[in-house]
């Protein structure tokens, strides 16, 4: 496999760079936002910060909160005057300037709609989505507790989502209790099949009226929306499309900068 100049990691952290805009919090009236996360985020590549459980996320923007605090600590105690400081500055130099020069480089890059779209046309088996269904669900120890959070389902009438809501805040075990038991959409492959066998047989809008036995207990599942299998919308994978394209453009053209300078530096290679 050829070598590339740039990892894919790090030319995806520059296209990241980017755009970071969210606030999580303020420390003292300054911001914590994705860039601080992203910091943290180095230390587990190939995880993405918004596919973590919320727990997850909540332990990552404490540590950014203090990692923020401590950053002013720093600043307080005058380490920016340090010799030891300016010496690792100065070691970082040339490390900061290939990156600032890389985002620059980075931001030449441009793809056109046309590119995006022969993408997809040539790639569209990459783009299959199996059935997924929106559900909810409300998991208890026994089944006469699940039988009993039926029983209340069966008076709730045209407020059911609701009703269901308010029972998995107040009974289910789960994690999601406190959104109400919404686990989103999700595939058959994403749960265990006792509760993907129970569940994809419902309808749009009905629960199941008997409990559903799996390993973690019993489950009251509700389906609220179903999206058949076929072929994501170019729309909707547009972007995603145009951030693989511009990535892939910009570790080719770097490469390609790299084997030109080579052929004119003066290399010696140590024995």
């Amino acid at each position: 496999m050829k070598k590339i100049l740039v990892s894919s990691v790090v030319a995806f952290a520059l296209l990241q760079g980017v755009s970071f805009a969210k606030t999580y919090a303020k420390v003292d009236g300054s911001e914590v936002t994705d860039r601080d996360v992203a910091a943290l985020m180095r230390a587990m590549p190939g995880v993405a910060f918004e596919q973590l459980p919320q727990d997850v996320k909540n332990q990552i923007i404490n540590q950014a909160i203090e990692r923020k605090l401590l950053i002013a600590q720093a600043k307080k105690e005058k380490v920016q005057n340090s010799k030891e400081f300016k010496e690792a500055l100065a070691n970082m130099e040339e490390d900061l300037m290939l990156e600032v020069w890389m985002r620059k480089q980075m931001e030449k890059v441009k793809v056109s709609d046309s590119e995006i779209t022969k993408f997809y046309n040539e790639n569209k088996e990459k783009f299959a989505q199996p059935e997924m269904i929106k559900v909810r669900h409300i998991l208890v120890s026994s089944e006469n507790e699940a039988k009993a959070v039926i029983n209340e389902l069966k008076k709730a009438g045209k407020d059911l989502t609701n009703k269901f809501a308010a029972l998995a805040q107040e009974k289910s075990k789960d994690g999601a209790a406190k959104n109400g038991g919404d686990l989103g959409y999700i595939g058959k492959n994403q749960v265990v099949p006792e509760f993907a066998n129970a569940a994809f047989k419902l309808k749009k809008g009905a629960y199941t009226t008997t409990p559903v036995k799996t390993q973690f207990g019993y489950h009251v599942i509700l389906v609220e929306d179903k999206k058949p299998a076929g072929t994501l919308a170019l729309k909707d994978i547009k972007g995603q499309i145009e951030q693989n394209l511009k990535l892939k453009k910009f570790q080719e053209e770097v490469k390609k900068e790299g084997e030109e300078l080579r052929k004119k530096a003066k290399i010696e290679l140590s024995k």
